[in-house]
């Protein structure tokens, strides 16, 4: 079943506020460390929803192409009266380190916030939206690179799973389901 939802969700129909719950099980609690050393949980302490990606900071693969998708939705959902979080937990965290977190983040978008922890803490998180790292080769220039989750989840600023974009959307129309399910915030 979650196949079918995440093929529907790739071809662009999203599952609205209004509709049933999503027809599978994702998301869920996680304490993890921001690139300023400050403990973050699911929840946004800001209240905005958040947009969250599972990848690497420094990444040359997929993650080169969904962080400036992620800054643009931001940027975007934003002319729709929605701030929302750009957020990413790290798959490398031996790469993703506090130091270097922070700065590549910021080359996408000022607001990120990038999200790191022990190998335990990750898993918890990695659990909770059935994400699967994987080694599939070494770059001599930049080491390691994983197979990882590709799709965005949008979350509600508590941390419960809206929907899931796919990072084939263009930045307007993900910043529209964005807005659909969140709604301008005063």
């Amino acid at each position: 079943m979650i196949r079918t939802a995440i093929a529907l969700l790739a071809l662009g129909t999203p599952v609205l506020a209004d509709a049933p719950p999503l027809p599978f099980d994702l998301g869920g609690a996680y304490t993890l460390t921001d690139q300023s050393g400050a403990t973050r949980t699911q929840a946004d302490p800001d209240g905005h929803p958040q947009l969250l990606f599972f990848g690497y900071a420094n990444c040359r693969e997929v993650c080169s192409a969904a962080l400036p998708l992620m800054a643009q939705v931001v940027d975007a959902a934003a002319v729709e009266g929605v701030e929302v979080t750009p957020v990413m937990i790290t798959v490398d965290p031996a790469r993703d380190t506090l130091a270097t977190l922070g700065p590549a983040l910021a080359q996408h978008h000022e607001d990120f916030v990038g999200l790191t922890g022990t190998e335990a803490q990750l898993q918890v998180a990695y659990d909770a939206y059935e994400i699967e790292t994987e080694e599939v080769f070494f770059d001599p220039e930049y080491g390691p690179v994983y197979a990882h989750g590709s799709f965005l989840y949008l979350l509600d600023a508590q941390g419960e799973l809206l929907t899931l974009l796919p990072p084939v959307l263009s930045p307007d129309a993900a910043a529209q389901i964005v807005a659909k399910y969140t709604g301008p915030q005063s």
